[in-house]
């Protein structure tokens, strides 16, 4: 009996570890199809075709690269990789444009439009929106003055978009520390991601609408920039809710690790951007990233590859979209 016991046990052991080998397996299988060379054959000419298109479109407007980056975020925020933030409404569905998150904040489309224009002309139906996102994403990091990394591809298009995933799955500038850590987590990003990853403020600029209440509520600002800040910003609601700031007053289109020395200076723009330096566990890494500007650089690399990573569509899963805006 004791010996049929034992046996029984290590069946069910077995089984349960071949169980969780088959779960793993199954959460990482997407990702690991992603590869740095993929379209190395099928689209050797991708990166000379998207680089000079982002370079220009900076060139024109140097916020263009903030609002490039951020596109690749709020698309991987909202069920995966996959350019369904690309997609304008259609008759089956209400796309990701108009969720509150997005609507008059997003921007940018129509430079991703001549990117996916110039890269059909090199390799036609070959190079997906959500990889286009993705390198578009790389190359304004590099040419506003920060690290550049290789970049994973191969994922596939979405046929669908979900404003109420987007309304859900976006933080919003209110939110807390604790907050932001489960969304992160819930994304498969620790809290050193989260916080490296929110460094790409050191970048663009917010609307009033979306820092009204930190400078006029809180009490972990620095008053003189509250000030200043409150000169652009009415309190009333609706008035001026459109007008912009920047994350970084000292340098804006400037990639650089500013952003985590203003926190500690208490000069965040966001309620959100004061929460990771206000007496919490990430004080610390906020320390850190505005002394040492190559630790800043090599953990948001390594975030931003791994954002990269959140459920991609791979395989004969979605489509590869000739219009980015559109389903084939």
């Amino acid at each position: 009996m004791a010996s049929s016991s034992s046996s029984s046990s290590l069946f069910m052991a077995l089984l349960t570890w071949a169980s969780l080998i088959a779960i793993l397996s199954h959460v990482g299988s997407s990702s690991a199809q992603l590869s740095t060379n993929f379209y190395s054959k099928s689209c050797p000419g991708l990166f000379t075709a998207i680089k000079p298109v982002v370079q220009s479109a900076i060139n024109k407007e140097a916020r263009m690269g903030a609002s490039l980056l951020r596109l690749f975020f709020h698309d991987c925020f909202v069920n995966g990789c996959d350019g369904s933030v690309l997609l304008d409404d259609s008759s089956t569905f209400i796309g990701e444009k108009k969720a509150a998150p997005n609507l008059k904040s997003l921007r940018g489309f129509n430079v991703v439009d001549e990117i996916k224009s110039a890269v059909e002309k090199v390799c036609p139906g070959i190079v997906s929106c959500a990889d286009v996102l993705a390198v578009t994403a790389r190359d304004s990091v590099a040419i506003l003055g920060g690290p550049e990394w290789n970049v994973k591809l191969g994922r596939r298009d979405a046929t669908t978009a979900s404003q109420a995933a987007a309304n859900s799955s976006l933080p919003p500038p209110t939110s807390s520390l604790r907050s932001l850590i489960s969304s992160f987590h819930s994304n498969g990003l620790s809290t050193k991601d989260l916080v490296a990853l929110y460094g790409a403020h050191t970048i663009g600029q917010a609307r009033c609408t979306n820092f009204r209440a930190h400078i006029y509520n809180d009490s972990n600002i620095d008053s003189s920039f509250a000030r200043e800040r409150r000169a652009k910003c009415p309190s009333t609601i609706g008035d001026g809710d459109d007008n912009l700031a920047p994350f970084d007053p000292q340098a804006p289109t400037t990639f650089d690790n500013a952003y985590f020395k203003g926190l500690v200076k208490r000069k965040g723009l966001l309620h959100s951007d004061q929460e990771f330096y206000n007496g919490g566990s990430t004080d610390f890494l906020v320390r850190t990233y505005s002394t040492n500007p190559s630790s800043f650089s090599s953990d948001f690399v390594s975030a931003m590859i791994k954002m990269g990573d959140i459920k991609p569509l791979t395989g004969s899963s979605g489509q590869i979209r000739k219009n980015c805006r559109k389903v084939n």
